[in-house]
């Protein structure tokens, strides 16, 4: 294979696909901080984005090496993005429904948090490394800095569309992004058994 216009599109359209649940995540993560810097808008952008370079990286890598246990674990990841969205999901909306108000919550968004988003938000990317097994390393490396690159522009987008209506939406804010969250647990869910 050859890196050619068909390949960069395949990836670009593969990112953008890969990276609706990250872009959802930064919308809500925009809405819960409406005073988030451009600066940290690149960090959390840039944790999504590295996550979803990684994942279909190591995806080949298991595809190459230990695919018969890699199918095994293939099961568990609509579990286990349920699980980690719906914990974050829910810690927003116990925040969000108590009656302080905005300005003195506490609204930005931890490292842990964050990795845990990332991580949910990208491990339905392992399954990617199935659908580019047959490139070879740095054709598979290209395709995962595109997707990683759609992934970074996609959640900046969402991060400052968050920002713009969380400050219009007050208080409600955090109970939107948590509600948000918890939605894309149940859509990866359900995607993943059916």
């Amino acid at each position: 294979m050859k890196l050619d216009f068909a390949f960069v599109i395949n990836s670009v359209l593969l990112g953008v696909g890969l990276a609706m649940d990250a872009f959802s995540v930064s919308l809500a993560n925009g809405l819960n901080d409406t005073k988030m810097k451009k600066n940290r808008m690149s960090e959390i952008a840039g944790v999504f984005a590295g996550f979803q370079f990684a994942m279909p990286l190591i995806g080949w890598i298991c595809v190459h090496t230990i695919s018969r246990y890699f199918k095994a674990f293939e099961r568990a990841v609509p579990w286990i993005a349920l699980l980690l969205l719906a914990l974050i999901g829910g810690k927003m909306l116990s925040e969000g429904s108590r009656t302080a108000p905005a300005e003195e919550k506490e609204t930005s968004l931890g490292a842990g948090a964050l990795l845990i988003q990332g991580i949910a938000t990208s491990i339905d990317a392992l399954s990617v490394g199935f659908t580019i097994a047959g490139y070879g390393w740095g054709m598979a490396l290209a395709a995962c800095a595109i997707i990683a690159a759609v992934t970074f522009a996609l959640c900046m987008a969402g991060l400052a569309i968050g920002k713009r209506f969380g400050t219009r939406l007050s208080n409600s804010a955090q109970i939107i992004g948590g509600i948000i969250l918890i939605a894309i647990g149940i859509e990866i869910f359900i995607g993943g058994i059916f």
